[in-house]
């Protein structure tokens, strides 16, 4: 079945697909540092992964994308399913004043996930990327338009790049949660159809069963949600909350 790769081994959805995945496949879990991974690489093997491997991986550095991948498959053997689950919903207030910050929003966020899909996509003979776009890319929002940027643009490299890998076997799914309820969002209110990262990791999962590629919206619902945003009155949405 070939190997797991998990790019952002912190991640909640990375670690659900990881638990889904784990049984007879080895998995690579790739984070910056090893701290707060043995937990769940315990679980993974009690899971039964043949084998867990922690490597090293700073999305920042896209320079060190192709070797990280060459990495894991030195180590767990052929990569059948990459999760590209890194990322940073960053400081809205702070990135509207603070160029660095905006910048590293982007980088993470945007191109750091094009540099790494254009590796996988390269090196990955047959199986599975999973990418992560967004609701909040469907429509920038005043509230938080840098990190939404960030996902519309993603999306769109997903769609082509999908479209590139069509037919052949190697498929490209594409996730677009609405409000995902994690460590990521702690603290902040949950909007209306939110999702907890088991669900969006089973929706992947079960993505993958029908070997092509496809965009997904999560929960299915969304969509119309998706429909209604791109008709209300641009005076009005300006003033649309997070």
């Amino acid at each position: 079945m070939g190997a797991v790769l998990i790019l952002g081994g912190r991640s909640d959805i990375g670690g659900e697909i990881a638990r889904l995945l784990a049984l007879g496949r080895p998995v690579v879990l790739a984070a910056r540092g090893s701290h707060g991974l043995e937990t769940l690489q315990r679980e993974l093997t009690a899971r039964g992964a043949t084998a867990v491997y922690i490597i090293d991986f700073d999305a920042a550095d896209l320079a060190a994308h192709r070797r990280v991948v060459e990495q894991a498959v030195e180590l767990a053997g052929p990569v059948t399913t990459a999760v590209v689950a890194f990322g940073i919903l960053g400081d809205q207030e702070r990135a509207e004043h603070d160029e660095a910050h905006a910048a590293e929003i982007a980088t993470i966020d945007y191109a750091a996930q094009v540099s790494m899909l254009t590796v996988l996509a390269d090196i990955m003979e047959s199986g599975h990327i999973a990418a992560f776009s967004s609701i909040a890319g469907w429509r920038a929002r005043r509230a938080n338009y840098v990190y939404g940027s960030t996902k519309a643009g993603l999306d769109a490299f997903c769609q082509g790049l999908a479209d590139r890998l069509h037919g052949g076997p190697l498929a490209l799914i594409t996730a677009r949660p609405g409000f995902v309820i994690g460590s990521m969002t702690t603290g902040m209110k949950p909007a209306p159809l939110s999702v907890t990262p088991d669900v969006v990791a089973r929706a992947v999962v079960r993505a993958m069963d029908s070997g092509r590629s496809r965009t997904l919206w999560i929960p299915g619902a969304l969509r119309l949600l998706a429909w209604v945003m791109r008709c209300v009155p641009r005076p009005l949405w300006r003033h649309m909350p997070r």
